[in-house]
């Protein structure tokens, strides 16, 4: 019988949350103009995260994957965007981007 402590610590959602691995929570990094300064100046880095990932999910998977303190996570949902296809109109998948700010001692360098 596994705590919750237990849970946590291999980056798995407690509760009713599915299962999540920290490399299946974290995506990919988000590097933009935006982006690059928002790090440099705010210390806050984007990422593309599963859609199931909450923020505990976030908080937990940076900071075993880059061994850094996070201080706060914020997520947005983003739409999928309409493409045209050779026959018909379709769109691009629905996707979720997390801006993770760190502690001011650490960074992650992604160069």
């Amino acid at each position: 019988m596994s705590t919750a402590a237990d849970n946590q610590t291999a980056g798995q959602t407690t509760g009713e949350g599915i299962l999540l691995d920290p490399h299946q929570v974290i995506l990919r990094p988000l590097v933009t103009e935006k982006g690059m300064h928002r790090s440099t100046r705010y210390n806050a880095y984007s990422f593309e995260v599963n859609r199931l990932a909450t923020k505990d999910d976030i908080r937990h998977a940076v900071e075993s994957l880059f061994n850094v303190k996070v201080i706060h996570v914020r997520t947005i949902n983003r739409k999928g965007k309409p493409r045209r296809t050779r026959y018909r109109n379709a769109h691009t998948k629905d996707w979720k981007k997390a801006i993770v700010k760190l502690d001011p001692e650490h960074r992650i360098d992604f160069f």
